[in-house]
């Protein structure tokens, strides 16, 4: 083998370091920003609303009872039909009352009688005082005599009314239009005037109510928020009636009473709403529940579900964009769900851009490239109260 010369081996080397420096991987690029779904906040007015049961209840009740005493010749109606108000529902035997009013009749055809009587005489009387045929004394009893025929009269007719009244109620009619219910009684029974027992009971079931009950404690809280300004008064919103299995009633009620006191017993006051009920669809004594609406918000801010989470203490927090594309991480305070979304009270402004897509791959300080998303166009929201 041949030696290499010393001055050579300078060379060699700096051949080396360059062939191992040329070995070496360059630095990697830096990642580009990466990419995130947001959704502007922007307020909008919000209905707060309760959901509390209630009963359905008759818009009017009628109990039929007799006015006058009698043995019960017909039943007029049908048992669980409709009735209008002055239909009459019950025949009772009549004999002893159609008596009693011929009898008044003619005491009044008497007493009509006797005062024709009465002024003729008087009526000669006026003309014999002129003539001085007859004395004072005898003139003043011929006018006092048809004045006595006059009253009479009066008595008789008020006896022949009070007759033809205690007729017509053996007549039993229908004091409002309903539906009626089953008859207590069936004909050859025995009623008596204003008995305990009604002879059947008659409901108007279109409007009927629906009868609520709510906590005092919601009231104060809704009153607090009315008195800070945050809520105001919610007038004339429609309460939406949901059926016992769940689904919605056609027909929206209104609220038309509050009751001003509060039940010691349950800690809770009475509402009443008057709901249509033309299919006759909900019935007396069925169970209910009522969204009434209680206030309403005018800048109410509802953030998406899917961009508030949960930290490890179980604060809600929202990841925000700024303006620099910067995130960054916020605790917010939420009241309650309205659909797929929260109601917003604290933590963030109407504007601000929160990340409802990418939340697990982005840190707070990094920067992102922010697209909106496509939100499809909202109904009037409407929130529960707690």
């Amino acid at each position: 083998m041949s030696k290499i010369p010393a001055r050579g081996l300078p060379v060699l080397v700096l051949v080396a370091t360059a062939l191992v420096a040329c070995s070496k991987p360059a630095a990697p690029p830096a990642a580009p920003p990466q990419a995130v779904t947001v959704v502007t906040l922007r307020p909008e007015p919000l209905t707060l609303t309760r959901e509390l049961p209630g009963r359905t209840t008759p818009f009017l009740v009628a109990e039929v009872r007799p006015q006058v005493t009698g043995i019960v010749q017909s039943r007029l109606f049908t048992e669980g039909g409709r009735v209008e108000a002055g239909e009459p529902l019950y025949q009772l035997d009549d004999a002893t009352y159609r008596a009693e009013t011929d009898s008044a009749r003619a005491a009044l055809a008497r007493a009509e009688a006797a005062h024709e009587s009465a002024r003729l005489k008087a009526k000669r009387a006026d003309e014999l005082i002129k003539i001085h045929a007859i004395s004072t004394q005898d003139h003043d009893n011929a006018v006092a005599a048809l004045r006595e025929a006059e009253a009479d009269i009066g008595v008789a007719k008020a006896a022949l009314q009070q007759t033809e009244v205690r007729l017509g109620y053996s007549r039993v009619t229908a004091p409002i239009s309903g539906r009626i219910g089953k008859s207590a009684v069936t004909p050859g029974a025995l009623v008596t005037a204003n008995q305990a027992e009604p002879l059947a009971t008659i409901q108007q079931l279109d409007p009927i109510h629906v009868d609520l009950s709510q906590s005092s404690v919601e009231l104060l809280a809704l009153r607090k928020s009315l008195g800070d300004g945050d809520v105001r008064g919610a007038k004339d919103i429609p309460v939406t009636i949901l059926l016992e299995d769940g689904s919605r009633y056609e027909h929206e009620g209104k609220l038309t009473f509050a009751d001003v006191s509060v039940d010691p017993g349950t800690g809770s006051f009475a509402l009443r709403v008057v709901v249509p009920n033309p299919d006759h669809l909900l019935l007396p004594g069925m169970y209910v529940r009522a969204v009434v609406g209680s206030g309403r918000l005018e800048q109410a801010l509802l953030a998406p579900q899917q961009g508030i989470t949960r930290d490890p203490k179980g604060l809600a927090t929202a990841m925000v964009v700024g303006a620099d594309g910067k995130v960054e991480s916020r605790v917010v305070d939420v009241a309650r769900t309205i659909g797929d979304r929260w109601l917003v009270t604290s933590g963030l402004q109407a504007g601000e851009r929160i990340i409802v897509e990418g939340l697990q791959k982005v840190r707070p300080g990094a920067v992102v490239t922010a697209t909106e998303a496509a939100v499809p166009a909202l109904a009037p929201a409407v929130a529960p109260t707690n």
